[in-house]
């Protein structure tokens, strides 16, 4: 073999470990929450603040013979043959452990536990990959530095994905301290380790120094870095921190998710206020595309006593076909025009939702709009299948909205009959107050009767 074979070969098996590192990258995500996904540690190698101390390190020649070796089970691995390739790896091994001739140097047994942890993790065997690689780092001063660090680098991801988290920690601390100036990525991912484990102060710890070393280096802060930030922030109930990251999010990584979120919290934390202005720009932004989003929208627009801009988001939703045209929204719906004064509007409004609901509650809201626009029969007749349908919170106050409607009409008897009805359902719930007003109207309406008598006999 030429001495430029040889060349070209090394590089090829001395590359072994840093595929491994890539390959990593791309096979494992980090699942922090259900909706909220983060992606695995960026390959320390290739930036160029990131590279490992230069010291001078002299290791062992590698023999002709082992070199051979080596570049044949490259071959196998080459073709995807990796039983082939263990074979000759493992072969190479068992030579030392059945007593026969066995002259390798320590960079030798690194160089081949090295390939043989590649072979493990390509076929999903972490753990035998993990032995082979820990075999790696036992040669000490005789291998290489750059596959010393390398295999650090490897060993941390590797046993973070077999749940061996304390190792992972302790492989990336060594990294680490061998690293140039070591960038964001490695205490990112040792954030993600602490989360594993459960250890929210030390991941947060972790994910803001990543944080400020991005900032330092004047480099992007990804958006996942914030959200698992943003996400331990909310494990620890510090709610001036969660607020403050998710300002960050919803300016720089605008999403839906994120401005609900900062909308809750600050409904939770008492900013009412706030809480509307950020759903009110979320939904001029058009991040609010749910019936959640706009029905919570319009709540909130009702609570702040903006009762017509509710009734505009609602119906903004309706005519999308976001909303349901159920009855409870639209009775919502119905309520925002009332409040507003817009009596016509909510009319049709409440005569649809009227049509679906199961009790007569909407009909007695009907009644009531129909008694303050004076269409007094059909305000009757709202009433009357309120009390029809039952479920009222109070059936006596349905009953003098009726005797009002056929007072109006000019019906004595039907709308006596309502009030005494109203009186006796007072008196059975000890509704004193309706139990009154009641009385007072039957009182009324009798001397009204009497009054027409006596000047029809003058007549």
């Amino acid at each position: 073999m030429t001495s430029v074979e040889r060349f070209g070969m090394a590089r090829r098996i001395g590359g072994v470990a840093a595929a491994l590192t890539a390959t990593l990258v791309l096979l494992f995500g980090i699942q922090v929450s259900p909706g909220l996904k983060l992606g695995g540690v960026a390959s320390a190698f290739g930036q160029e603040d990131e590279q490992p101390r230069q010291k001078t390190r002299r290791v062992p020649s590698m023999s002709e013979a082992t070199f051979k070796k080596l570049a044949e089970a490259q071959e196998f691995i080459d073709a995807t043959d990796l039983n082939g390739a263990q074979a000759v790896l493992q072969g190479m091994l068992d030579r030392c452990r059945t007593g026969r001739s066995c002259r390798y140097n320590g960079n030798e047994v690194g160089q081949i536990h090295n390939m043989l942890g590649f072979v493990h993790f390509s076929k999903e065997d972490y753990g035998a990959a993990i032995r082979h690689y820990e075999e790696v780092l036992k040669q000490g001063e005789d291998i290489p530095e750059g596959l010393e660090t390398t295999t650090l680098y490897t060993l941390a991801q590797l046993c973070f994905v077999d749940e061996r988290y304390d190792d992972a920690l302790r492989y990336m601390e060594i990294w680490i301290s061998k690293a140039n100036n070591p960038g964001p990525e490695p205490h990112i991912f040792m954030g993600q380790v602490y989360y594993q484990m459960q250890d929210y102060a030390s991941a947060v710890g972790q994910i803001e120094r990543g944080i400020a070393v991005a900032k330092e280096r004047d480099t992007a802060v990804k958006e996942n870095w914030w959200a698992l930030l943003n996400f331990l922030y909310f494990e620890l109930e510090n709610w001036p921190k969660v607020l403050e990251i998710l300002e960050i999010l919803v300016r720089d990584f605008p999403k839906r998710d994120y401005w609900i979120r900062l909308a809750g919290i600050q409904g939770q934390e008492g900013m009412g206020k706030q809480q509307v202005y950020t759903m009110m720009a979320a939904y001029e932004a058009g991040f609010l595309t749910r019936e959640s989003d706009l029905t919570t929208l319009a709540g909130l627009l009702m609570q702040e006593e903006v009762p017509i801009r509710a009734a505009a988001v609602m119906g903004q939703g309706f005519g999308d076909e976001i909303i349901e045209r159920t009855d409870k929204n639209l009775r919502a719906f119905g309520q925002a025009y009332q409040l507003s004064q817009e009596v016509d509007k909510a009319i049709p409004v409440f005569e649809e939702a009227a049509q679906l609901a199961d009790d007569g509650r909407i009909y007695e809201s009907l009644a009531q709009l129909y008694l303050e626009d004076d269409q007094f029969d059909r305000c009757v007749a709202a009433a009357s299948n309120a009390l029809d349908k039952g479920g009222l919170r109070k059936a006596q106050s349905v009953q003098i909205v009726r005797g009002m409607c056929d007072y109006n009409r000019d019906r004595l008897t039907s709308a006596r009959t309502s009030f005494v009805a109203c009186r006796n359902e007072s008196r059975r719930v000890r509704d004193q107050s309706n139990q009154r007003i009641c009385q007072q109207w039957i009182t009324y309406i009798d001397r009204e009767a009497t009054r027409r008598q006596q000047l029809a006999s003058a007549l």
